[in-house]
């Protein structure tokens, strides 16, 4: 029996709380983080001490407890407590598959400001308020663009500058595209680079705005004047929030530049091929972690990711040590190229190549020779062990 699954899609909108609703929220957000580091202290104290492996389920079951001792977590929503507890699940998941470093106590100035709400919450559109529990009255929202389906759960986060966002997940009810074949003609490998971001396999480069480097000299005037600002005081908390409205609007260009550009290419080609670059070590380049930060690679490679299942397309990846800008299209591989390198001759046809455009192009050939394209249609004699013990006497 074949299964049809939904597409999910999540809208994220500005919310404008009132002063009573704003401080709720807060209080939500310092509930969340509280909860999270208690649990973590006591899974770890557990497996230290007794060696138990406390999860989710065990520690929502304290959570009534906790609440008769500290009757104000009463405001606050259960349901918001008890996603902080699956979510701490998923961290531990994590580091034990090795995708994620062990879980960290969360911090006031550090942490990110979220709390999520997966029941009892209904957009209405037509008086643009959102109700979710324990803000029955609704909170004013502005609704950009109409969302299309059964709303899911709602995650309401706080900025660094003070701004209210609510992001709500909605199952469309629309199916998943059938994905489209698989053609030579119809794929695209794709390079990312510093000085340009993207290189094309067709030969298209587009050049990288390096938003964090143009806005260097801003954020040096704003970082002197707080450094000359008195701890703890009015005036430094204000200073703080005009470099935060920098960064934010970094953020902000790099995601509009990102999302225009992955949504030209996914509605282009029907394959879209990437290498699965370690993006941890090479940011051990000091020189060109910088470079590499503002660059976002990881965030661009997870918008096409997603993109392409929208639209049933292909996405695929190949591996990091595949000799992507050093293989010849003769198959010659060149194991003397550097970094510095931007073009070489192969020694063997006499071809001068572009690393970039090169790279792009054997980013295209693995990925379809990976999925099973551009092989020998023909019958090939498969070796054999007895061939291959004879390879090994002689």
């Amino acid at each position: 029996m074949q299964h049809t699954y939904s597409l999910l899609r999540t809208y994220k909108y500005r919310i404008y709380p009132t002063t009573s609703q704003s401080v709720l929220l807060d209080r939500h957000f310092g509930a969340c983080r509280l909860i999270y580091n208690i649990a973590l202290e006591t899974r770890n104290t557990a497996y230290r001490s007794a060696g138990v492996k406390l999860n989710s389920y065990d520690l929502s079951k304290q959570l009534t407890e906790l609440k008769k001792e500290h009757i104000w977590l009463n405001e606050i929503n259960s349901q918001s407590l008890i996603e902080v507890l699956r979510n701490q699940d998923s961290a531990f998941t994590n580091f034990f598959n090795h995708r994620a470093q062990y879980p960290k106590f969360k911090s006031i100035k550090k942490a990110n400001n979220s709390a999520k709400f997966p029941q009892n919450h209904k957009l209405i559109e037509e008086k643009s308020l959102l109700r979710i529990s324990k803000f029955q009255e609704g909170i004013k929202i502005v609704i950009d663009r109409v969302p299309k389906g059964e709303l899911r759960n709602v995650i309401v986060t706080k900025s660094k500058t003070g701004k209210y966002f609510a992001s709500l997940l909605y199952n469309t009810g629309c199916a998943v595209p059938e994905i489209k074949n698989i053609k030579d003609g119809t794929s695209v490998g794709v390079d990312l680079g510093l000085k340009h971001f993207v290189i094309l396999s067709d030969g298209d480069k587009i050049h990288s705005h390096k938003f964090l480097k143009s806005s260097q000299a801003r954020l040096a005037v704003l970082q002197r004047r707080l450094s000359r600002k008195t701890k703890g005081s009015n005036r430094r908390r204000g200073q703080i929030l005009k470099i935060a409205r920098v960064h934010e609007h970094i953020v902000n260009q790099r995601k509009d530049f990102q999302h225009k550009l992955s949504t030209s290419i996914v509605n282009k080609y029907d394959t879209v091929c990437m290498e699965n670059l370690s993006i941890s070590n090479m940011v051990k380049n000091h020189s060109l972690a910088g470079a590499i930060s503002d660059a976002a690679w990881f965030q661009f490679t997870q918008m096409i990711k997603y993109k392409c299942d929208w639209y049933g397309k292909n996405f695929l990846q190949i591996g990091r040590f595949e000799p992507s800008s050093k293989m010849c299209t003769c198959g010659v591989i060149n194991r003397e190229l550097s970094l510095s390198d931007r073009e070489w001759t192969c020694d063997s046809c006499g071809v001068t190549h572009d690393r970039d455009i090169l790279a792009a192009n054997n980013i295209k050939f693995f990925a379809l020779r990976n999925a099973g394209q551009g092989m020998p249609k023909e019958d090939v004699e498969l070796p054999t062990l007895v061939g291959a013990m004879k390879r090994q006497v002689s």
